[in-house]
């Protein structure tokens, strides 16, 4: 059930972003919520394997690189599907960074781990 409610809280930051940035487009909640799983199966497939291939940059950066990994795999997204746009790399740079910080907003707002 968490499963289920924190891909309806990634759907729900996706579909949000192009309010906030205008280089994103959605067509609607539908094309929100398949982006926001082929974005965590890419996140959870990919990313491991680019962060491991790119870590001597990531080290020579401190880390910085992370931001440019997580931008192509959000400009990869945008470029697979076709109800979900991104126009450029800085747009995906500044997406990727607002889709993480809503997303864990909201997380962290509906899914309080209540302790009695």
């Amino acid at each position: 059930m968490r499963l289920l409610i924190v891909w309806l809280i990634n759907a729900v930051a996706l579909f949000v972003l192009p309010y906030v940035l205008s280089g994103i487009q959605i067509k609607g909640f539908g094309s929100a919520m398949i982006a926001a799983l082929v974005l965590g199966l890419v996140n959870a497939l990919i990313r491991p394997i680019l962060v491991i291939l790119t870590l001597p940059v990531t080290v020579l950066t401190l880390g910085l690189f992370i931001f440019v990994i997580n931008a192509l795999l959000f400009l990869f997204v945008g470029k697979l599907l076709s109800g979900f746009m991104v126009d450029s790399f800085g747009t995906a740079l500044l997406g990727s960074i607002l889709y993480s910080i809503i997303s864990w907003l909201l997380a962290s707002l509906l899914l309080r781990d209540r302790v009695a």
